[in-house]
């Protein structure tokens, strides 16, 4: 080992002879989870035992398990007093011991055969999809305060989803190559970065907070991974599947730690190679600055991936469907307690339509029923934290004070026992009303009411309003009409839906990731992403090289 802690020589010095064509990929089947299936009681048997028992989480680096002083109790949002257990926060020591222990295991995992590497996460996929899919949902619904289904469509099925699909990705990538012109065999060698990579990653998605380290590392790459305090409990139950399906010790290490700390540490190290990072706008701005300002220190340039903030849309146009509007509103914003990046926030409704959409909105709004996870009855749990809960309950007060706007559902606010939010509907006359224009992450949709002979002044609105471009949808019956908004709003969604809701991309089917204040839109979930975490090498071999300098146009007639 070098000084600079990267291994010269490695111990996999051959490579496979032949083309393994990867196993056949499809998205993972959603459970139902219907009354006396055997999935329910399953699940719910380990939503029971997890309650019944205190963890330890300890960091994991280089293998090894690390245990601190500093332990942070993890309660379930929507039962703060009930403690599920601790978990072992570090200190700047062991940020530097991860770099180190990613820096040692690295030339031995870039240099394993490619096929060895995704065998690794394909067993991780088999893993979640099999003896550790109650555990990934149950310590989902606890931690992070998901419903069932929330739960299954994230930490089960897209997890397993991204697994799979990465593999399937990295193949095609790998079998592009350049053609070769007589005499010559060109190639094109797809390097992991030089380096280390740093994911950071968010509470509100388990298979995210998964998918940011495994597919810099599928790549080639070694990973330190920060985790959100709120979802280490999810977390470790990831971490425990990597190994369990062989992953070397080092390529990826879980560390928490505060991040401000973690960061001013990794940005002042030579060989970090790139950030993978889904969170809020503002911090990944600064990110962005603090990596721009050491740029002379790298041996690279870093790559820079993330998936930041949204303010979402739908567009109701006169000629939509009203069942299926109401459907997608009520899904869109109210799914996970708006806390999706792609939630619905923001709504604008043609007048014409409004009266009738109303009445089956504030209808349907009114039988969703709100509490703990544990209950499956339960459309709508608890919001993250005390802090999202604050934050929140301020936007509907002052709401509920204001002469812009009208809360029309919900706007009831209780923390006494979980943090419990209803679903709130606002109405407002003022298309920038800050409910409008400020990302909110909680269950409240604001709905501005267009008149019809308004619609292309509205456009320009959904359009400008906000600095965000990551999903929007449309609602509408006519073809022309739909056709229009697909090119006039083409700007405002990095994933646009018609007649859908704006949330719910699928791997393989919807890459996700948006422009603008939305992040770099390196598209999760397909191969674009998976690019970003290489650094290709062309190779020319000259089968039949030249043996002395001239060329034929020096001969002269």
């Amino acid at each position: 080992m070098n000084r600079n802690g990267l291994f010269l020589f490695s111990k996999f010095n051959f490579m496979s002879n032949g083309y393994f064509p990867i196993p056949r990929v499809e998205n993972e089947p959603v459970r139902n989870y219907g009354p006396g299936s055997a999935e329910k009681l399953s699940l719910k048997k380990a939503i029971h035992d997890l309650k019944n028992q205190v963890k330890e989480i300890p960091m994991i680096i280089g293998g090894k398990t690390y245990f601190t002083e500093d332990k942070k109790p993890i309660h379930p949002p929507h039962e703060h007093a009930h403690l599920l257990g601790y978990y072992h926060n570090g200190q700047a020591d062991h940020i530097h011991l991860a770099i180190d222990q990613s820096l040692k295991a690295r030339i031995d995992w870039e240099s394993m055969p490619w096929e060895h590497r995704a065998a690794i996460f394909l067993k991780a996929a088999d893993l979640l999809a099999g003896p550790y899919r109650d555990w990934i949902n149950a310590t989902t619904m606890l931690g992070q305060s998901k419903n069932v289904y929330q739960a299954e469509i994230d930490a089960a099925c897209e997890m397993i989803d991204f697994l799979r699909f990465n593999v399937h990705f990295t193949s095609q990538i790998y079998s592009d190559q350049p053609i070769s012109s007589p005499g010559s065999w060109n190639r094109t060698e797809y390097r992991p970065l030089e380096g280390f990579v740093y994911a950071i990653t968010p509470f509100n998605f388990t298979s995210i907070a998964g998918n940011l380290p495994v597919s810099a590392a599928l790549m080639g790459n070694v990973v330190v991974w920060k985790p959100s305090d709120k979802q280490i409990y999810s977390a470790q139950v990831l971490m425990e599947v990597f190994q369990k399906a062989g992953l070397p010790d080092g390529v990826i290490n879980m560390v928490f730690a505060d991040p401000v700390m973690a960061s001013d540490i990794i940005f002042q190290h030579p060989y970090f190679s790139g950030i993978h990072f889904t969170g809020s706008t503002q911090v990944f701005k600064q990110i962005w600055k603090s990596i721009g300002n050491q740029i002379d220190i790298y041996k690279n340039y870093p790559r820079i991936v993330g998936e930041t903030g949204g303010k979402d849309f739908m567009l109701i146009h006169s000629s939509a469907d009203l069942e299926i509007a109401a459907t997608a509103l009520i899904r869109g914003a109210y799914e996970f307690q708006g806390q999706k990046c792609s939630a619905a926030s923001r709504a604008y409704i043609s007048e014409s339509i409004w009266p009738e959409l109303k009445k089956i909105l504030l209808s349907q709004i009114s039988e969703l029923k709100i509490g703990t996870v544990e209950n499956f009855t339960h459309f709508i749990n608890a919001v993250i934290d005390e802090r999202s809960f604050d934050k929140l309950k301020g936007f509907i007060d002052r709401a509920r004070e204001s002469h812009e706007a009208h809360i029309i559902a919900g706007g009831i606010c209780d923390k006494s026992i979980g943090y419990f939010i209803e679903p709130t509907l606002i109405e407002t006359q003022n298309p920038y009303y800050e409910t409008m224009v400020t990302e909110l992450f909680g269950p409240v949709l604001t709905v501005f009411v267009y008149r019809d002979e308004d619609f292309e002044q509205t456009l320009k609105i959904i359009d400008t309003s906000t600095p965000y471009s990551l999903t929007g949808g449309i609602i509408a019956s006519d073809r022309g009409v739909i056709r229009d908004l697909e090119n006039k709003l083409r700007g405002a969604a990095g994933n646009f839906y018609i007649n859908d809701k704006c949330t719910g991309a699928v791997v393989g089917q919807q890459p996700f990731g948006g422009a603008r204040a939305s992040g770099t839109n390196d598209k999760a979930g397909s191969y674009l992403n998976l690019l970003r975490w290489v650094s290709p090498r062309s190779i020319k071999e000259n089968l039949l090289p030249p043996k002395h300098y001239t060329y034929p146009f020096l001969t002269e007639e």
